[in-house]
């Protein structure tokens, strides 16, 4: 069973591995020490909960997934004064937490209080079956927000799949979810405005006026390179959404047409987007380097005056590049535009996401209310906005924080946040405040959001379900899955690149290729999931 293969693999990285101990010295902190007018205050957004929600000062530790020690600053010593928990984090970095996760399993005394971060779901739900996490379901009483967003509200705030999809074999749910931490818009096709309007040049709303619209550029600036990438094969999966295939290309991908799972680099409409491609890469329309570009090369070509004018990224460069472009560039103008494929949609970014384990303990139903207060309205300002007056102080209206130290519309980094006041610590935020600077938008990321929110016709795909795969359909997910994807990018990229392997005989041969290497067994192991998260 992978359990035992996983916690196998615990028991030997403990003897290789020290215990990381990111927990700073904060025994000293008060906790719980509020007046009654701050806990009036703050109880009129904790969805119900009662404040502090301990008067021990017990001590919880919480495993976290960032290379910050935050144990110390203004947000987390904050945290503790409101709740009482004199809460102790063990910060990991990402490229560890894995590994470090599987250290703790291992040896159950070192296991902490709350597991966020370095298992999947899957993974969690396996240990957890046979006992070492306590299940969020057997607390719905005693967790107001959780009750409200996942289950009373679910279906009107699009958190429904929790319970569909992250519930264990046993019927439990064992990981307690974070709600609404993603923007409506945050990556697509950006282009230079500056550009396209000097040349009269309309914004491009199809593969065709894409084609025109490059095509014209090269026309006018025959030594520029219309189109460029930073990202290599994935932009495969970037530009095939808008082609309708999902956010997994040229993974499986779920059609919500006929309700069922199919790899997206096997779907004609791959085919489509890939014959697209290769006439913008064979009329020199298409960088010739963006399979291998590094971002330096590609950040270079398009802060140029003349060199390049299209690309796809997130909407943080659009002001990113302006400053990198200004001093050479004065009218350098940025902006987000619509997708090239012919459904014109973005996808949609989940409002529920994955979360923590809460170990089995005298302790769980207080780790839970933990859990729930970062949930509320209360636990979201504090974890993205911070204390009033000290972190942030709110604009006229109080619509939106304004941190202290950064200048309004310059909140670029969540990171540089958590290292300054111990905000967006990951792991530990359960839900982003709307009036946070994450969602304090330039006027041209304001532009990104309008324009997809407001398209005609809708401009978001539908987000798939969150198919749930047994052991055994995941033990055939890892034998076939890897292969297919490999060997999906290799032919993508000879399909562009060569004028020998493409066509229609080419395609014929890469679907033969893709069932010798068992694409349909994985097909066949989404579909099955998918008969039974309908039945739900």
């Amino acid at each position: 069973m992978k359990t035992k293969k996983w916690m196998a693999a615990g028991l030997s990285a403990v003897l290789a591995v020290s215990m990381f101990s990111g927990c700073g010295n904060s025994s000293e902190v008060d906790v719980g020490t509020m007046t009654s007018e701050e806990i009036a205050k703050f109880e009129q957004d904790t969805g119900g909960l009662k404040l502090p929600l301990d008067k021990k000062g017990t001590t919880l530790t919480i495993l976290c997934d960032t290379d910050k020690d935050s144990n110390n600053s203004i947000v987390i010593n904050e945290l503790r004064r409101r709740t009482g928990i004199n809460l102790q984090l063990i910060q990991v970095p990402r490229a560890t937490i894995k590994e470090k996760a599987r250290v703790m399993v291992a040896s159950k005394d070192e296991m902490p209080d709350i597991f966020s971060g370095g298992m999947t779901i899957a993974e969690v739900n396996d240990i957890a079956t046979q006992g070492a996490f306590e299940p969020v379901t057997d607390h719905i009483d005693e967790l107001p927000n959780f009750k409200s967003i996942f289950i009373d509200n679910a279906a009107e705030l699009g958190t429904a799949k929790v319970m569909k999809s992250f519930t264990a074999s046993d019927g439990k749910l064992y990981v307690f979810p974070g709600y609404d931490v993603q923007r409506d818009v945050n990556h697509g096709m950006l282009y230079r405005k500056d550009i396209f309007d000097k040349h009269n040049i309309p914004m491009w709303n199809s593969p065709e006026t894409f084609y025109d619209a490059l095509k014209k550029l090269k026309s006018i600036y025959p030594n520029s390179i219309p189109m460029v990438s930073k990202t290599k094969d994935t932009i495969f999966n970037q530009i095939g959404q808008s082609w309708g295939l999902g956010s997994e290309s040229p993974g499986i991908y779920y059609n919500a047409d006929t309700n069922t799972w199919k790899y997206a680099s096997t779907d004609p409409k791959y085919k489509e987007m890939l014959d697209f491609l290769k006439k913008l890469y064979d009329e020199k329309l298409l960088d010739p380097e963006f399979l291998t570009a590094t971002q330096a090369a590609w950040t270079s070509k398009m802060t140029q005056a003349e060199t390049s004018f299209v690309t796809f990224d997130w909407i943080g460069r659009l002001e990113m590049f302006y400053e990198q472009a200004k001093a050479t560039v004065p009218d350098y103008d940025l902006r987000y535009a619509n997708p090239i494929g012919p459904t014109q949609k973005v996808i949609t970014l989940a409002k529920a996401n994955g979360g923590p384990a809460i170990k089995k303990s005298k302790n769980s139903e207080l780790a839970m209310k933990l859990e729930d207060y970062l949930l509320s309205q209360n636990g979201a300002e504090l974890m993205t906005c911070g204390v009033e007056g000290v972190t942030f102080n709110w604009n006229a209206d109080k619509t939106q924080a304004q941190y202290i130290g950064v200048e309004p519309n310059q909140f670029s980094d969540i990171n540089i946040m958590e290292e300054k006041y111990g905000l967006y610590v990951s792991g530990l935020y359960k839900r982003f405040d709307r009036k946070s600077g994450y969602f304090d938008f330039t006027e041209k990321e304001q532009e990104a959001q309008d324009m997809m929110l407001n398209k005609e016709g809708g401009g978001f795909i539908p987000e798939p379900p969150e198919v749930t795969l047994t052991n055994e359909e995941q033990d055939i997910r890892s034998q076939y899955d890897p292969k297919v994807r490999k060997a999906a990018a290799e032919f993508a990229s000879k399909y562009i690149l060569t004028n020998d392997q493409t066509g229609d005989k080419a395609w014929e041969a890469w679907l033969k290729q893709a069932e010798q290497l068992g694409a349909k067994n994985v097909e066949d192991v989404y579909n099955a999931a998918q008969a039974r998260y309908d039945a739900k």
